[in-house]
């Protein structure tokens, strides 16, 4: 039973804000690099956000100072804080977790921005 389950995604006006969740689950969650990923219609999938194990962040220059990604290891959840959202934000959000050789995804969650 490996799972990522996002929630979170929704209808939003420019401007404003939201916060991604992924439960992960049958993963050694602490060990994981965990990502988030968004692919917009007719666009290649592109990272957003990564923290590391060790807590270690790093943003696309699309994201980076409006979004923050964190994590919670005592409930194997990751986040994906979203501020200042802009039109151009929308797209179906997925999580990953990797570790080592091995990607796994999230089902994906659609972000809807409204200019």
């Amino acid at each position: 039973q490996v799972q990522l389950v996002e929630s979170g995604g929704g209808l939003v006006q420019a401007g404003g804000s939201l916060t991604l969740s992924c439960a992960a689950s049958g993963i050694i969650f602490s060990r994981n690099d965990m990502s988030w990923y968004r692919q917009a219609p007719g666009k290649q999938r592109e990272l957003v956000a990564t923290i590391t194990s060790g807590g270690t962040t790093n943003y696309a220059d699309s994201a980076k100072g409006r979004f923050t990604i964190s994590r919670d290891n005592t409930v194997n959840t990751v986040y994906l804080q979203m501020n200042s959202l802009k039109p151009e934000d929308t797209a179906v959000y997925y999580c990953s977790a990797t570790r080592g050789g091995v990607r796994l995804w999230g089902q994906g969650t659609q972000v809807t921005v409204s200019s």
